[in-house]
């Protein structure tokens, strides 16, 4: 990354400025060449003037000869006047310069004197320093950042439009060290997983630099990588074909291993390696501690983590021992303790001098008083009864003198909080302190405080099965999985489910599976002996205050996988400021979970004994119905607010069920979205929620509002099944007009995912409905809808009909949008009629009427639609501009199918402008992005895909790529199947 030209005179040490300081002078050579004084873009003059800058720019801050720039700007052949023309050209560029920069030395000149970054090209430089330093530390997201900024200082053709030989060969040297950075950045991008991304840029670079073997190395690994084997063994196919076409070489060794490795699967080159894991701290053992258990599990790095620490605390006095104390703080049965003791007894030869263990009861009525505690560990440690005093302080003082110069580990178990544990502490280096409680000991000075979670389900199986056996798991894995699931992950829940079966013979694992499967049961089936999870669920809601029981209990009613801090707010009726003090009070108990700023959750048992307890302890009762309403009319203000952000002028927010409970406001379109996405699976399992209550109808239209989930292709599967579940529900209580509205919300998916038939069922179902509960609003959408199904299906006489049926109803409604994005749609109709004229102008109108009501996301979908329709008609170049226009809006708005469906009309039109290179990277990133349409367009994305790459030469590739496409056309009963089968058989066909 280090082989560009240096230029170390012109400017200080440090890293790269960007120079644009008032007044400062700024100077480019990574495209034409130019110069700025502040922000002011200065005239630098005629061609070979810009020559002479640019020779003088890259001379590294020496001086150059008169002979030395007349051989720059004109080689072999200078005009009789050159001298005198190059003193004309400097004396021009001194009154354009600042003073003292451009200065005359031994019959030549040099510039000198330049602000750090004042050329972009020494700008370049130090960032791609700065990359090689960050990759050689391992810091590769710092490094891939620096490259991108280094690359996108390039602006065009370097040294662009100046003419002479030493131009020439900077322009040479320097497209050179780009294409270098540009494939150690994407070699970055591969380590750090990001293929998918990357086989889009490699196959426009790779039409561009066909012989150069290193990034056909890297856009086979990026294929490879992308489960598009066939397509990585075509590309070095063609590259074999074509290296021995033009140069009558084969290629590189390299190349050629990363074949074989291909064609043999080699796990090494399914993700990148990884660093070599460190060594393991060596096994040490307690004395004085309770049992370890037998079958401890799992929990490696937090092992590790802690025994690093306690051997940091029992290193040699030279190596500069301290006194650590580390805090272990989780949900009651989450394993706090079992870990705790499990690493002290790893700790054992390295505490020579004893062990202490107490357990401080401190989730119970009567936590143990720190007196007393330490009376016995006096005692223990050998001090005489009569040596003990009476008060605390004394006893926490003679306690550090007794440990002074000893090596002792203690573990204060089940503590209260930081209080109660601080006169427990050894004083002096060389001990140690293991703490573990329920509560985080923020307030514990000099702590490392460990937050323990609940195993991964790989550590909770292998912890089931070694208590139930191997035997009955090894047969029952699935349902073996089901049970850890249902117990949470969580160590305490599987111990006593493990135990129930293991001392029931006649069970198989499916019999506990099934009896875990009902929620309202699984706590009570979760106790075994003097053990049981609700039961230690019970010691924490002990100790809450009212308000914070209260915020336990209704915040567990909620379904989500969490909640923010603003719907939790809505749920309790409370501000947010007072809002947040609970729940982070909460998490200091560890009942909840802070997910992230501002988010928060329970663990599965957890969130079924916080409902237990609103069940047995909320009143009135109907607080729960409320709580429930009030985040249902949260989360519909909200997204109203939001669609009406991103869709101005439709009306629907106006027809949407009304809401007693406010919701967020903003201002700008990018807030609005991250709170749509942020809170898409939230949102969605209260919509769920809703069914079989009178919350139904709010909550459809609440999936209505969010159709930005399904369109954008985020969250489909929940909103596919979050539209299932309310078209039942709605079907099931009668209520048409709700059943209708949801129908309507599933047709959009269906659309979305390219199952037409499906959506054609379903859309006709919304008409009958709409029409039925006399809803004019769903009854203008489910005719849209029909119209679109008909295209689809190329009944465009039909979807004319039903486009003119919706434009009816959206104006009577005086929904400018939906009325705009129907004439857009119709536009597509007269298009399938043949009718080019008039689908050009319905595209035209349904645009104006876009701009007119002002719209924003839904804008870009009138430049696609006149996009379409431009290039249907010929007009290729207003078509790409069209399209250039939509892409922008649906990446702003972070539409990705619609993003991707753009790329595909791109890359159509440009094929079909014979520019097989733009088409060819266009389908790639439209392949990256995924299209609104599913399976059968990613077939169409493809089969051009495979053309573009056939003009290219690279016909290996493009046949895989076809290959993949009649695979989907076929499994979906396509017609263009024929059509692909003809292009990869075309002998046959004939």
């Amino acid at each position: 990354m280090d082989g560009g030209p240096r230029v170390p005179e012109q400017r200080r040490p440090g890293f790269p400025a960007e120079g644009k300081e008032s007044g400062a002078l700024r100077f480019g050579v990574l495209g034409p060449v130019r110069a700025w004084r502040g922000e002011e873009t200065l005239t630098t003059g005629s061609p070979q003037q810009r020559a002479l800058l640019a020779a003088l720019l890259l001379r590294e801050g020496r001086t150059a000869t008169a002979a030395e720039l007349i051989d720059a700007l004109w080689g072999e052949e200078p005009p009789s006047q050159a001298l005198a023309a190059v003193r004309t050209y400097a004396s021009r560029l001194r009154k354009i310069l600042d003073p003292g920069v451009l200065v005359s030395e031994s019959g030549g000149y040099a510039v000198r004197g330049l602000a750090e970054g004042a050329l972009d090209l020494a700008r370049a430089q130090d960032l791609a320093a700065g990359a090689e330093k960050a990759r050689a530390a391992g810091d590769l997201c710092h490094a891939r950042d620096l490259l991108r900024r280094a690359l996108a200082l390039w602006d065009g053709e370097v040294l662009a439009g100046v003419p002479g030989p030493y131009a020439q060969t900077q322009r040479v040297r320097l497209d050179e060290w780009r294409l270098q950075l540009l494939e150690a950045r994407l070699d970055m991008d591969l380590e750090q997983g990001c293929h998918a991304e990357a086989v889009s840029e490699l196959t426009a670079l790779t039409a561009a630099h066909p012989l150069r073997e290193r990034l056909r190395e890297l856009l086979m690994l990026a294929l490879y990588r992308s489960g598009r084997q066939a397509e990585a063994l075509a590309v070095y196919a063609d590259t074999r074909r074509l290296l021995s076409d033009e140069l009558g070489v084969d290629p590189r060794p390299g190349l050629q291993e990363l074949q074989q490795r291909i064609l043999q699967a080699d796990p090494g080159l399914a993700e990148p390696s990884a660093p070599a894991a460190e060594t393991a701290p060596a096994a040490v053992r307690p004395a004085q501690l309770p049992a370890t258990v037998s079958d401890f599990t799992g929990r490696a790095a937090f092992v590790h983590e802690l025994s690093d620490i306690l051997s940091a605390a029992s290193g040699e006095p030279t190596t500069g021992r301290v006194m650590a104390v580390s805090a272990l703080a989780g949900i009651g049965g989450v394993g706090k303790t079992t870990l705790a003791v499990h690493v002290a007894h790893r700790a054992r030869a390295a505490f020579p001098d004893g062990q202490l263990y107490v357990d401080l009861q401190g989730a119970g009525a009567r936590p143990a008083e720190p007196e007393a505690v330490l009376g016995s560990f006096l005692r223990a440690l050998g001090t005489a009864d009569s040596a003990i005093p009476d008060s605390l302080e004394e006893r926490a003082a003679l306690y550090r003198s007794v440990l002074d110069g000893r090596r002792v580990l203690v573990l204060l178990d089940n503590a209260r909080d930081a209080a109660q544990v601080r006169p427990l502490l050894p004083g002096t280096d060389g001990c140690a302190a293991l703490v573990t409680a329920r509560v985080r000991m923020v307030d514990l000075a000099g702590a490392h405080l460990v937050d323990l979670d609940v195993m991964s389900p790989e550590e909770a199986l292998a912890l089931f099965t070694k208590i139930v056996g191997e035997e009955r798991v090894s047969s029952e894995r699935e349902a073996a999985l089901d049970v850890v699931g249902a117990c949470g992950f969580l160590p305490l829940a599987i111990r006593i489910a493990a135990s129930r079966l293991a001392a029931r013979r006649t069970w198989t694992v499916s019999v506990l599976a099934a009896k875990l499967a009902d929620e309202r049961r699984r706590l009570d089936e979760l106790q075994a002996g003097d053990q049981a999870v609700e039961a230690t669920f019970e010691l924490g809601y002990g100790q809450l205050e009212p308000a914070q029981a209260r915020a336990f209990r209704l915040l567990g009613l909620a379904d989500g996988p969490d909640i923010s801090l603003a719907a939790a707010a809505a749920v309790l009726d409370l501000p947010v400021e007072g809002t947040e003090d609970l729940l982070e009070s909460l998490v200091d108990t560890s009942l909840l979970e802070s997910a992230a700023p501002g988010r928060y959750r329970f663990h599965d048992l957890v969130r079924l004994y916080a409902r237990a307890c609103a069940e047995r302890d909320e009143n009135p009762p109907s607080e729960r119905e409320a709580a429930l309403s009030r985040l249902l009319d949260f989360y519909l203000a909200t997204a109203a607010g939001v669609y009406a952000i991103e869709r101005p002028g439709d009306r629907l927010v106006d027809d949407l069920e009304t809401t007693r409970y406010p919701g967020l406001r903003f201002t700008d379109g990018p807030a609005a979205l991250d709170w749509l996405y942020t809170e898409s699976s939230s949102l969605l399992a209260c919509v769920r929620q809703a069914a079989g209550t009178a919350r139904l109808r709010r909550a459809v239209d609440l999936l209505w509002a969010s159709r930005d989930l399904a369109e954008s292709g985020a969250n489909s599967r929940q909103y596919e099944a979050t539209a299932l579940a309310m078209c039942d529900a709605t079907q099931a209580v009668g209520d048409t007009r709700a059943e209708g509205r949801a129908r309507i919300a599933l047709t959009g998916f269906l659309l979305v995912s390219g199952r037409i038939q499906q959506a054609a069922e379903e859309a006709g179902l919304a008409m009958e409905r709409a029409s039925a509960a006399a809803d004019p609003t769903a009854a203008s959408w489910a005719a849209q809808d029909c119209g679109l199904i008909a295209l689809h299906q190329h009944r465009y006489s039909e979807g004319k009909v039903f486009f003119d049926r919706a434009i009816e109803g959206f104006r009577a409604a005086g929904n400018g949008l939906c009325e705009a994005t129907a004439l857009c749609n119709l536009s597509r109709a007269y298009m399938g009629m043949g009718n080019t004229a008039k689908a050009i102008e319905f595209a035209e109108n349904g645009l104006a009427v876009h701009v007119r009501v002002g719209s924003t996301m839904r804008l870009a979908n009138g430049h696609y639609a006149l996009g379409v329709a431009l290039t249907t008609a010929g007009r290729h170049r207003d078509g790409l501009a069209q399209f250039s226009w939509a892409l922008t809006i649906f990446v702003d708005h972070r539409q990705r199918l619609w993003a991707g469906t753009t790329h595909f009309r791109i890359a159509e039109t440009h094929l079909a402008a014979r520019r097989p290179g733009p088409a060819a990277q266009h389908a790639e990133q439209a392949l990256a992005l995924g299209c609104i349409g599913g399976d059968h367009m990613r077939g169409n994305v493809l089969k051009l895909l495979g053309q573009a790459l056939g003009e290219l030469g690279q016909v290996d590739r493009g046949k895989a790529c076809w290959r993949e496409a009649l695979n989907l056309y076929e499994a979906n009963g396509a017609p263009e199947a024929a059509a692909v089968r003809a292009l990869l058989e075309p002998a046959t066909a004939a």
